[in-house]
């Protein structure tokens, strides 16, 4: 075997860089979020055991010094419980070394699972979850068909601390459009500070050529806010987030403004810089650094 076997594009949040990218499923179980242009054409599957396998076996010969694992596509949490406790036991075994697996996973792939099925998990390596919020309002997720209410976000993201599992959770800012920018916000807050992530990951939208939201830009339908009204949004959110202890970033390539605050310790002094970006006094990153 030359490498790891991978199909498609390969996406996994910025915290899993230094990660071993073990692909799992192609694709994305939902596939019809309006903003998300990752997976458009590609047909969600599991991948045959035998190629898993295969990859594992290289990854335990070549990457003995990496200790965490990243296991994509966009859900690998929707593998059957049986299948997935199969695949996490021989990560243990051919690597022991290992400290922690992660995972992205979606409302419905968490919710499929007991609470009790999610404790296995974990026994087996599951160190962390990374659950797309967007938002907090049901009609921005209505709007961008994220097909899940903003309860069933929060039953969820509850049930995976409940678990003992770390918790990530990103929000976007600019995806209610203008109009309905602060109220996104605000509900956004609310949802966050009732899941009580680990962490927080705040992106900017960034508008893809290939998804219907574009679609809705050309036609006049969706306005992307402005960047003032987007430093708007992101103090209003943070304002109405409230974590026991936990890490509130906007430090993702796509955001105007990187953030890392340590709540609720540091949350004052975020507002005040916020407001200090506002009034013009914190230089903000130029539009060609950002991406996603």
């Amino acid at each position: 075997m030359d490498g790891m076997h991978y199909e498609g594009m390969i996406i996994r949040p910025p915290s899993e860089a230094d990660s071993i990218l073990l692909q799992v499923t192609v694709g994305c179980s939902h596939n019809k979020c309006a903003f998300c242009g990752t997976y458009k054409g590609t047909r969600f599957r599991i991948k045959d055991e035998s190629i898993v396998h295969g990859d594992i076996r290289y990854a335990a010969e070549n990457f003995s010094f990496v200790k965490r694992i990243f296991l994509t596509d966009g859900d690998a949490l929707i593998v059957p419980h049986k299948k997935l406790t199969s695949l996490l036991a021989r990560i243990r075994e051919e690597m022991p070394w290992i400290q922690r697996i992660g995972v992205y996973g979606n409302a419905k792939s968490i919710l499929r699972k007991t609470l009790k099925e999610l404790e296995e998990l974990r026994d087996l390596g599951l160190g962390i979850v990374y659950l797309g919020l967007e938002s907090g309002d049901p009609v921005v997720l209505r709007d961008v068909t994220k097909g899940v209410s903003p309860e069933r976000q929060i039953e969820a993201g509850s049930m995976v601390r409940a678990a003992g599992i770390k918790l990530s959770v990103t929000a976007l800012l600019g995806i209610a459009g203008r109009e309905r920018s602060l109220l996104h916000a605000r509900a956004t807050g609310e949802a966050l500070s009732s899941i009580d992530p680990n962490y927080v990951g705040v992106l900017t939208l960034m508008v893809l050529p290939n998804t219907p939201l574009a679609g809705r830009v050309d036609q006049g339908a969706f306005e992307i806010p402005a960047l003032p009204e987007l430093l708007r949004e992101l103090r209003e959110m943070l304002f109405y987030t409230d974590l026991t202890r936990g890490l509130f970033f906007s430090n993702h390539a796509s955001n105007y403004l990187p953030l890392r605050v340590r709540m609720p310790t540091g949350k004052g002094r975020a507002l005040a810089m916020i407001d200090d970006a506002l009034a013009g006094s914190v230089p903000l990153k130029p539009e060609w650094m950002r991406g996603l």
